[in-house]
């Protein structure tokens, strides 16, 4: 009985235990089977979009493009431009995007290559070296230098040209000197003297230093930022620019008495045409109206501007990817332009005034990848003409770069600026990664957007220590930059074309949150200008400036959710509530005035 009852309790349980057993493993399976599905099939939708960007953003595409066109000083129509633009080609090609003249209605991912002739002819550097007569080692060259020939350079003979340099301390001066023949040595920019001195004066030449103190030249000894000359087919003049170190040189060398330079320039100057490069994602609901990202190719270095065009390139490969697999499907239509800068962007917006109506937000990525802890500055976003542009105080800061004190005429209300604060300041917590604003100041391909009263904002860094010189070269680029900017990018793009009346309410929300937060710093600001002495009456015209440019921003958000009354009270709610604490602001500005009055007496 014992053994039965033994025997009993063990087949129960060996039977628990298997039960349990297979449990477990169907459990298991199913888990297994549910995580691969998750992953092959992860579709993106606006609480996803960070997760899934950041994990296949790699900034490897990115970081690729901008190493082979950085490779080329390019002016537009020359071979490394022309080289970038079919570079940017065949990869969009490579993703699925077809040819807009042989693409069909069904195709939704197209580009096309505008071809125009140039008004002027095309410029590239080839090759170059100066050398003070007598000495072996080269004062500049070439080969480490690329930014010392001023673009619309001609070449010198193939023997070069060797003249006594004249060094003019005041240019001012110039005009009473007697250069012909010679070559002018002055401390401007060469577009500057290039009349005065070779048209009316006849030097041979010009060799010049003109770097700003931002890129601090005297640890920077070798860094030349690109100069330009006129283009001058009946002089065919050219002109040096050089760095601290050579300048320094030269300088001390002409202390010990006459010096004469022997010149050797090479450079390509011919006729060609203007490529510019557009990719459209079209969108299945609105695909007229659109969001436009542009990036210039030309300029001579990798940060500026190989890194914008980058990574552009690889938010519309990754874009396609999304869009081939299903994941992703864009309500309103994505475009990408590539180009020239401001004149290709400033084209695509007044050349169709039909499509113009419709373009609802344009980005300008120039200058998006850079490795801060070398270059210096940080990732900025250049806001919409605000209040802060006009005064400029606290935490808002120029550059610089440098900007003019705006009017309130000029101010750009749209919510499209703490959109995007928003987003980036929350990849910035993701990733440890420093985000700031500056007001505007213009200058790139946000300018014609703006121009034509569409809302655009500029992606960048500043102060850069390399801006526009030869050392801003590929070593300067950080990929881990690069993914951040497109990871935020698409996911502030993603947000925008699948945008619906929930993400309008969103958006309103946090305009609530961001007037109060900045009224907040203005009556602080205000109050600490008070009590130095500075009038009520700019202060509460600062604080109504800010009052009304968030009270219109309120408004915008209507764009989003068209012909709904329900929304439409939202708005005002969202209004109501920023008029009532600028006004609490302004009494609270009066009294405290009052008081500082008071205490004068």
């Amino acid at each position: 009985m014992i053994y039965d009852c033994i025997k009993s309790s063990t087949f129960k349980l060996q039977k628990n235990i298997m039960f349990k057993n297979i449990l477990l493993v169907i459990v298991l399976v199913v888990t297994f089977v549910s995580c691969k599905k998750e992953k092959e099939i992860q579709t993106l939708n606006s609480s996803n979009y960070f997760d899934v960007l950041n994990k296949e953003f790699t900034g490897d595409l990115a970081f690729e493009t901008t190493s082979f066109i950085e490779k080329y000083w390019r002016v537009v129509g020359n071979t490394g431009f022309n080289k970038s633009v079919y570079r940017i080609a065949d990869e969009l090609e490579k993703s699925g995007f077809v040819k807009e003249d042989v693409a069909t209605n069904t195709d939704f991912l197209t580009y096309r290559i505008e071809k125009r002739p140039l008004e002027k002819p095309t410029w590239e550097s080839v090759n170059a070296e100066v050398k003070i007569v007598g000495e072996e080692t080269p004062l500049l060259q070439h080969s480490t230098n690329r930014n010392m020939i001023a673009l619309n350079s001609h070449s010198t003979p193939k023997e070069g040209v060797t003249a006594e340099v004249v060094y003019v301390k005041d240019i001012q001066k110039l005009k009473t000197l007697n250069i012909k023949g010679k070559i002018v040595f002055a401390e401007t920019s060469p577009s500057r003297i290039f009349k005065q001195a070779i048209v009316e004066g006849g030097a041979v030449g010009v060799i010049t230093y003109s770097n700003p103190k931002y890129l601090q030249p005297k640890k920077n000894k070798t860094s030349i930022q690109f100069r330009t000359i006129p283009l001058n087919e009946e002089v065919k003049a050219w002109a040096i620019a050089m760095s601290y170190e050579a300048k320094e040189k030269l300088k001390a060398t002409l202390l010990k008495g006459k010096v004469v330079l022997s010149v050797n320039i090479e450079t390509n100057i011919y006729p060609s045409e203007e490529l510019t490069i557009i990719a459209d994602i079209k969108g299945v609901k609105s695909p007229k109206e659109r969001l436009v990202f542009s990036a210039h190719i030309q300029e001579p270095g990798a940060n500026d501007n190989a890194t914008g065009v980058g990574v552009a390139l690889e938010m519309a490969t990754l874009t396609a990817k999304f869009i081939k697999e299903k994941r992703f499907t864009p309500n309103r239509t994505l475009t990408f332009l590539w180009g020239d800068e401001i004149i290709s962007t400033n084209r695509y917006v007044k050349e169709d005034s039909i499509r113009a109506k419709d373009i609802k937000w344009g980005i300008s990525l120039d200058m998006v990848g850079e490795d801060t802890e070398k270059t210096g500055g940080t990732f900025l976003i250049e806001k919409m003409p605000d209040p802060s542009a006009i005064w400029t105080r606290g935490k808002d800061k120029h550059t610089e770069w440098g900007g003019r004190k705006m009017k309130l005429s000029e101010m750009k209300p749209h919510y499209l600026n703490d959109f995007l604060i928003d987003k980036f300041k929350e990849q910035g917590k993701r990733a440890n990664w420093v985000v700031a604003t500056n007001p505007f100041e213009g200058g790139s391909d946000h300018v014609p957007f703006l121009k034509a009263d569409i809302p655009s904002v500029l992606f960048w860094h500043f102060t850069d220590q390399f801006y526009h010189t030869d050392n801003d070269r590929i070593d300067k680029v950080s990929k881990t930059t690069l993914k951040n900017v497109g990871v935020t990018s698409l996911t502030s793009a993603f947000t925008l074309l699948n945008a619906d009346k929930k993400t309008a309410k969103s958006i309103l929300m946090n305009i609530e949150k961001a007037a109060i937060s900045r009224l907040k710093e203005e009556q602080y600001q205000s109050e600490v200008a008070l009590t130095k002495g500075d009038s009520l009456k700019t202060q509460i015209a600062i604080i109504s400036a800010w009052n009304n440019w968030y009270a219109k921003t309120a408004t915008t958000t209507a764009d989003i959710v068209k012909d709904s009354a329900a929304f439409k009270k939202e708005v005002k709610k969202s209004q109501k509530l920023i008029d009532s604490m600028s006004l609490k602001i302004i009494k609270e500005l009066v009294k405290k005035d009052s008081l500082i009055t008071s205490e004068k007496l």
